[in-house]
């Protein structure tokens, strides 16, 4: 489908007006920039498929506040594109049940019944291994906005990822953190059923391994797991100055309350992948000095971030965390890339994402490597006095 100059245009305007903060007078100047002459008029609405957790497990801490961010984000472009009469931005979502047989059957349900060009969405590493590969062997560009496990966007170059990779996170925030604290001696936790967990692991170990700080112990878990006593025990006992926690987001509360819980001192810090605030307030006083590495902090000065927090506030009732703001963004920068291919085709698509370069986005100004992975600067956070601040 092709995609008129207007609308090309409304989705430029959109992109620029929200994410830099541009005033309505600024924003009236700008309607009148001519239009290329040789795009033709609009043609339909433009077709994404969403694929997310809307039930299962998942549901409430990851696929809610996702669909949150793209709902908001569609919301925004859509009322700048109606302003000139161009076509909107439709979803067709599919529920994958936190399962990845459900992510499987919501990619193939999105190609072969809606014949979509475009999916996004796509919360978990392990379903983003099983899932990528449909899309790249029929030719759908799959941009996901959470999954982040190291290497899964090789699969191809319809592939591309809002997260920052495991790899990316780890290097910078042990670098970090090890500078800051000067500490000697790891532990390390983690679940060994999950892709991204698995990846964050083996990521730390590298990082840690590199920066000469000594691994006194490396416990596993089961994803199902809830009594984690024993492995924080194994953990206590090799007296480590910081622990690594690669969980996600049921298990990290319990980890972070039953080591506090079991004597390990608030002087060992626990250092958490992607921990959000309601982790944090399940958590209680145990997330007190807990560090982890983000993608995306409400308190963050980046273009539009905080007109995002105060919008989403608005719209929920609550602040938003990084799976809405990355599914956010992850809207934008797919607006950005058809507007620039004048289209929804899926190779045009793809070449316009393969080619964004320092973006203006609330994640900060976002580029793609060669991978399709994203490139933009990582923020190393701490928990104080319950809340998430700039660890310094």
């Amino acid at each position: 489908m092709n995609i008129g100059r207007f609308t090309t245009f409304a989705f430029v305007l959109a992109a620029v007006a929200l994410i830099t903060g541009l005033s309505a007078c600024d924003q009236i100047g700008q309607l009148l920039v001519p239009a290329p002459p040789d795009m033709e008029e609009p043609s339909g609405d433009i077709i994404i498929g969403l694929d997310l957790p809307l039930t299962g497990p998942y549901a409430d801490p990851y696929g809610f506040p996702m669909q949150h961010g793209f709902e908001m984000a569609r919301a925004e472009l859509n009322q700048f594109a109606s302003q000139l009469g161009g076509p909107q931005i439709t979803f067709i979502t599919e529920d994958d049940q936190s399962t990845v047989e459900g992510a499987v059957a919501a990619f193939n349900k999105l190609i072969d019944q809606h014949g979509v060009s475009i999916i996004t969405g796509i919360a978990f590493s392990t379903q983003a291994e099983q899932a990528f590969p449909i899309a790249q062997e029929n030719g759908v560009v799959a941009f996901s906005s959470l999954s982040a496990a190291a290497g899964l966007s090789a699969v191809g170059d319809f592939i591309f990822r809002a997260a920052l990779t495991t790899k990316v996170q780890s290097q910078n925030g042990v670098r970090i953190t090890q500078e800051k604290l000067g500490y000697t001696k790891a532990a390390t936790i983690y679940d060994t059923a999950d892709v991204y967990t698995t990846s964050s692991n083996g990521e730390f170990t590298k990082a840690l391994m590199d920066n000469e700080v000594e691994i006194v112990a490396t416990a596993t878990f089961q994803g199902d797991d809830t009594d984690f006593s024993a492995q924080l025990t194994q953990i206590m006992e090799a007296n480590p100055e910081v622990i690594f926690v690669s969980a996600l987001s049921d298990e990290i509360p319990q980890i972070l309350s039953q080591g506090r819980e079991i004597g390990i001192p608030a002087s060992v810090h626990f250092i958490v992948t992607d921990l959000t605030g309601a982790e944090i307030e399940n958590a209680g006083d145990a997330a007190e000095g807990a560090i982890t590495f983000a993608n995306w902090t409400s308190i963050a000065d980046t273009p539009g971030n905080q007109a995002f927090v105060k919008n989403y506030q608005t719209a929920y009732g609550i602040e938003p965390d990084q799976w809405a703001a990355q599914s956010y963004a992850t809207l934008y920068i797919l607006a950005e890339a058809i507007a620039t291919a004048g289209s929804t085709d899926a190779m045009a698509v793809r070449d316009a994402l393969a080619n964004i370069m320092d973006l203006d986005t609330i994640l900060g100004q976002f580029s793609f490597n060669a991978d399709g992975d994203a490139v933009y600067d990582p923020t190393v956070l701490t928990v104080a006095n319950g809340e998430l601040a700039i660890f310094e």
